[in-house]
């Protein structure tokens, strides 16, 4: 049991919540804040931990380069290429005709988490009321007194300790690294196949390494994982088609459960929820960790404003409006994200033939009507504003 006194408690010290306790200590370097951590104190501790490889837009690069957490090794999308298997239409979004740096990238979850505590770190040496404290559980850490408390432990679907609003799309995601022979440099396929998407994605290993995510039945997804290599190559190049090259090699196949749990609300009297700990998306977008870390950037611009003020006059209520006020902010982007991501997970799953011919007419509208493009490439690069 904690007996530190904070203005600001923050509960998780993944990626959402690194970030956020280092966006309010950049903002307002004195806040009296305390990030409970059920992490490993080292950082060598973590250099074998997850390493599969997560989306981040490029308007999270532009966050995170606010606090130099950017990490040295990534992939940069240049061009993301969608189609659906065994039917008509296709689309593929290019940098340049969006005017942008690149469309995305592509990180190791592991990299991304260390590169937020090294950045962390060195903000740090700069807020002497900031504790970074290690727990071994998260009841260790429940009875601190705080005027203000984040959670931001999320954790993946069906290991959860909240369930409230969603669906379990009676998937999961076969994951691994595959290695393609002559792939095009910096390019993303999405492939949408009978029981699911198939994303085939750059990696920092090189052009020709590429990040595997093969969402399917549950029942199929574990015979994929029991194949040996040369069958499960095999049933991926009959799924993908010829279109990518050949593959060649696969390695560090995982499964993941694939679902939708998100809170209606985020907010109760002095509490706020950001990132998984708000909701838990489908990949089918790659946009969970992006719309976190705008939770956590709009969050900790709110309570830096809140805290940096006179605390003798800060009430209760006071907080528990403006954190209301931060809730209201993320609605329109939550809902937005939440829902283009649950209606892709579903749609891009049927097989019904009214259904199939939408798709494929979406799929060309993407590619032959450019504002329909650009503004969903925004939505999915900045999210809505």
């Amino acid at each position: 049991m904690s007996t530190n006194v904070s203005d600001i408690v923050i509960h998780g010290g993944g990626p959402v919540g690194l970030a956020c306790a280092a966006w309010i200590l950049q903002k307002y370097p004195d806040a009296k804040l305390t990030l409970q951590d059920r992490n490993p104190i080292a950082d060598a501790d973590l250099a074998n931990a997850d390493s599969r490889g997560i989306a981040l837009s490029h308007g999270s690069k532009l966050l995170l380069d606010t606090i130099n957490a950017w990490p040295t090794e990534c992939a940069d999308i240049h061009r993301v290429h969608v189609s659906q298997a065994g039917r008509f239409g296709r689309a593929l979004m290019t940098r340049e005709e969006l005017h942008q740096e690149a469309l995305g990238h592509i990180i190791r979850y592991r990299d991304i988490h260390l590169a937020l505590r090294q950045a962390l770190r060195k903000i740090q040496s700069h807020s002497h009321h900031f504790v970074w404290q290690h727990i071994e559980s998260a009841s260790d850490g429940e009875h601190i007194n705080a005027r203000c408390v984040v959670h931001a432990e999320g954790g993946l679907f069906k290991k959860q300790d909240w369930i409230e609003s969603g669906r379990d799309y009676g998937q999961s995601a076969l994951v691994g690294l595959v290695e393609v022979e002559n792939a095009i440099p910096h390019q993303a396929w999405e492939r949408f196949t009978a029981e699911g998407p198939l994303a085939v994605l750059p990696s920092h290993y090189g052009p020709h390494i590429l990040n595997l995510v093969w969402c399917g039945s549950p029942e199929s997804s574990k015979k994929r994982l029991e194949l040996n290599e040369s069958d499960f190559l095999d049933a991926l190049q009959k799924e993908f088609g010829s279109r990518i090259g050949r593959f060649l090699k696969i390695q560090d196949r995982r499964l993941y459960e694939l679902g939708l749990n998100y809170r209606k609300h985020i907010t109760k009297e002095n509490e706020v929820w950001i990132g998984n700990a708000a909701q838990t998306l489908h990949p089918v977008a790659g946009q969970g960790l992006n719309l976190g870390l705008r939770d956590a950037y709009l969050l900790a611009e709110t309570l830096a404003n809140v805290f940096s003020g006179s605390t003798s006059e800060l009430s209760k209520n006071h907080i528990q409006s403006s954190l209301e006020n931060y809730a209201q902010s993320r609605k329109a982007d939550r809902t937005t994200t939440i829902g283009l991501t649950d209606f892709m997970a579903r749609v891009f799953t049927s097989n019904l033939a009214p259904v199939v011919i939408a798709r494929g007419l979406a799929l060309s509208a993407l590619q032959w009507v450019p504002p329909v493009k650009t503004a969903l490439a925004r939505q999915m690069m900045f999210g809505k504003r």
